[in-house]
């Protein structure tokens, strides 16, 4: 089928332009965490989205207005997980994944990788894409709460305070 009507292409092309600049506007009201790096609810609310403006573009038995409705429901879902995660006490873990240590002080957390189902080449081109080229320059690689990997150079460690509140399960000595 390559054509239908007219009425149903304008109706896209309106739809489309109005469901557009309502998503953007619910977008910038809800603020950066809606559009930030992706853990997995963000990752669940961005899907839902896309298929919520596709659906409403597509489908001429859904309104804009239930469109619109079903974009609201979503970004203030989106907005109470936040606040749960920011303020609630133990919120954030409950919605978000914990960060994992996968090298301390050079040495590779074995068992970090096989939990957290990373590869160690994985590991090692992180470390490489920072600029190190030994482990033994790296005081760790964190697996972030959003898949990304931090590697703190020696060079920059300080005092490893921003890694207190992560578990080892590296022994030491």
């Amino acid at each position: 089928m390559w054509f239908d009507s007219w009425s149903q292409i304008v109706r896209v092309v309106l739809v489309a332009g109005a469901t557009y600049l309502s998503l953007l506007v619910l977008l910038r009201v809800s603020g950066k965490r809606t559009l930030a790096k992706l853990n997995a609810f963000d990752l669940v609310v961005t899907v839902a989205l896309g298929s919520t403006l596709a659906t409403v573009l597509l489908n001429s038995t859904v309104a804009w207005t239930e469109g619109v409705a079903a974009l609201v429901a979503l970004v203030v879902l989106q907005f109470l997980a936040a606040g749960v995660s920011a303020w609630v006490p133990g919120g954030h873990a409950a919605i978000t994944a914990r960060p994992t240590l996968l090298l301390s002080d050079g040495k590779v957390d074995q068992t970090a990788l096989r939990r957290t189902r990373v590869a160690e080449g994985e590991l090692r081109q992180a470390v490489r894409g920072s600029g190190q080229g030994d482990l033994g320059s790296v005081a760790a690689v964190v697996l972030e709460t959003d898949g990304s990997m931090s590697v703190i150079p020696r060079s920059s460690a300080g005092d490893m305070s921003a890694l207190r509140d992560l578990r080892s399960t590296i022994r030491k000595g």
